[in-house]
């Protein structure tokens, strides 16, 4: 099922013990790093409610899969997890490719400054927010090289 073109998206990073969450903005140019829920037996009821709150029409969740592009273990329960949130929401999901995200996030932090203890609890949601972001600009650059393909058809 394909994702609106407009109206928030709800970014995830999910791992074993932290789901990263981001947002776009409305227009869904941007992504911006929400926060971190804890994995547990409240978790998707957690993601359902910020969903709610914010209004999001869609999710895109990050897949890991290996330097190979193969889906493992990892990924399964990634899917697993973020279907079930979808589900709670009957909203449309899409996977992206989360490939590294976690180790640019904690870069990004690192360079910033930041110690291992402040990075702990951003390095998710701003995992999250990569993803998301490649996500949306990878969809953004898709639609316009199809205007410039439509426009020489003329």
């Amino acid at each position: 099922m394909d994702l609106p073109t407009t109206g928030r998206l709800l970014g995830l990073d999910v791992g074993g013990k932290r789901i990263g969450v981001s947002l776009s903005d409305e227009g869904q140019i941007l992504s911006s790093p929400w926060g971190m829920v804890e994995q547990g037996s409240r978790s998707i009821a957690e993601l359902a409610r910020i969903a709610r709150e914010i209004g999001a029409v869609g999710i895109v969740a990050g897949l890991p899969t290996g330097l190979s592009g193969r889906e493992g273990a990892q990924a399964a329960e990634t899917r697993r997890f973020a279907d079930a949130v979808a589900d709670e929401l009957d909203l449309p999901i899409s996977y992206w490719d989360e490939r590294l995200s976690s180790s640019q996030a904690e870069r990004m932090l690192i360079d910033a400054g930041l110690r291992r203890k402040e990075r702990r609890g951003q390095i998710d949601a701003l995992a999250a927010s990569l993803v998301l972001q490649s996500y949306l600009d990878a969809r953004m650059h898709r639609r316009n090289r199809m205007g410039r393909s439509s426009n020489n058809a003329r």
